[in-house]
């Protein structure tokens, strides 16, 4: 049990470590977004701003979930200004914090998270008068945009899902806990535990609670179109199929697929320009534009 424990704070560290080194760069693209009706040249004009309003274009507002140890801000510094630019109103929150006092959240249970989310997805929907939402999650945060349409009984809210890196089926978080205890973390992996624990780490291993729930019966919801996009140097959320939903009415592809040389590894895949692009294609499938490679963070 203790090396179980171990093994999830270890995950949890290295999220939050590694998802701090990559939310100090935001976006610097430009564009326009619609805002109370009028036109402004900002990239931050569609993204967590309250005012924003759909365009006929693009009419389902996006909420974008951040990953486990993550933060909805930090987690999206880049995606988010980037989907703004491109007209969409994107919102983001930090769902599942275990203290108000420390920006960091996803390691509450999974079922209270949800919970968190579906909330989120109401306030946006009255926000913007939108009927349906689109929703963008990236490692836990694609498990929850996958799970609380199915769980939780939105998914007649929800237009299309797209999920990076989802850990769907379970994942054996690639062997953290002997990287952690290499590093010397061991002491600090149990101080964390001590303190806040992490209920989601249990949770989304193979044979997890969250994750049995969610694959009991077909995981596609109708009337909803799913993309799972996953990389194939992922070194956290592993075996890498466990990604993808082999189901009518799911896209599963690998950012390597589109760009073989691209070495963008888990938690990188919120801040590759390749991601992005593969993201916003999904998002606007009849008007797609060509996939310029680039060249994500490797971590």
């Amino acid at each position: 049990m203790h090396h179980r424990l171990r093994r999830t704070a270890a995950v949890l560290l290295t999220a939050v470590l590694l998802t701090g080194a990559l939310t100090s760069s935001p976006a610097t693209a430009s564009g326009t977004a619609t805002t109370a009706g009028a036109a402004v040249s900002s990239v931050s004009s569609g993204f967590d701003d309250w005012t924003c309003k759909p365009s006929a274009a693009h009419p389902n507002p996006l909420v974008l979930l951040h990953g486990l140890g993550g933060n909805g801000p930090g987690n999206y510094s880049y995606l988010g200004p980037f989907l703004a630019a491109k007209g969409y109103c994107a919102f983001t929150l930090t769902y599942g914090q275990a203290t108000p006092a420390i920006p960091v959240g996803g390691t509450v249970s999974i079922a209270q998270s949800s919970a968190e989310i579906a909330s989120f997805v109401q306030r946006v929907r009255k926000a913007t008068g939108a009927a349906k939402v689109d929703i963008v999650g990236h490692s836990e945060g694609g498990f929850q945009s996958i799970y609380g349409p199915k769980v939780l009984g939105y998914a007649a809210q929800v237009g299309k899902v797209i999920a990076l890196a989802p850990p769907t089926h379970g994942t054996t978080f690639g062997g953290l806990v002997s990287v952690g205890d290499y590093l010397g973390l061991g002491p600090l992996v149990d101080q964390v535990l001590r303190q806040f624990g992490c209920p989601a780490c249990d949770e989304l291993i193979v044979g997890g609670s969250a994750v049995e729930k969610l694959t009991a019966g077909p995981i596609a919801q109708p009337g909803v179109k799913y993309t799972v996009i996953a990389s194939r140097f992922d070194a956290l959320v592993t075996p890498h199929e466990t990604s993808f939903i082999r189901e009518p009415g799911v896209t599963n592809e690998y950012v390597q697929d589109a760009c073989p040389l691209d070495p963008v590894g888990h938690v990188g895949l919120a801040f590759d320009p390749t991601v992005a692009q593969l993201v916003a294609n999904a998002l606007n499938p009849t008007h797609p534009t060509r996939v310029v490679c680039a060249f994500g963070p490797p971590l």
